[in-house]
């Protein structure tokens, strides 16, 4: 059993971009769509599709829902990883950064944490970049455990945090 499985490539490669997309500018009909669709049956709440409602609130203006997803449709850029890099590879991290990974069989889903800033309003374009943010370990039933952890940091044109997400890969 290794005593490690983060060599000292992966190591080096904490905090390096893992990808990066731009959205098209958000539209007040993407909004409306959005909300409509994630509180039907009820009817969406009014800052979300009501101008004349949403300019008396303290946001003075339509804003998004905070889970709303400006790249669900398309990406007005994005940088796509080689063909070649399998979608559920256990090493794709990695090789999407040019390294060679652990070499695991298996990976689950760790789980999420979303932080919430800025609210996305109609005409902000949106960039997500993802990072690779590090590397623990931790012993398991099935043998030595690698907790990977990126996060996706999205702002607006003007620069401000909108959504920040990070997500634990868990491979073994």
């Amino acid at each position: 059993m290794p005593e490690s499985n983060v060599t000292a490539a992966m190591s080096e490669a904490i905090g390096r971009q893992l990808s990066r997309r731009v959205s098209f500018p958000v539209g007040e009909s993407d909004i409306r769509r959005w909300a409509i669709a994630v509180y039907y049956p009820q009817e969406p709440p009014r800052q979300f599709w009501d101008e004349a409602y949403a300019k008396s609130t303290r946001y003075g203006g339509i804003v998004a829902p905070e889970d709303f997803n400006p790249f669900a449709w398309m990406a007005a850029e994005q940088e796509e990883p080689p063909a070649e890099i399998g979608e559920n590879d256990p090493d794709r991290t990695e090789l999407m950064l040019g390294i060679p990974g652990a070499g695991l069989k298996f990976q689950l889903n760790g789980g999420m944490e979303v932080r919430y800033g800025s609210r996305m309003r109609p005409g902000d374009v949106i960039t997500s970049v993802n990072r690779l943010s590090g590397y623990t370990e931790r012993e398991g039933r099935l043998g030595l455990m690698l907790f990977t952890v990126m996060e996706d940091s999205w702002t607006n044109q003007e620069g401000d945090l909108v959504k920040r997400t990070r997500m634990t890969l868990i491979r073994y």
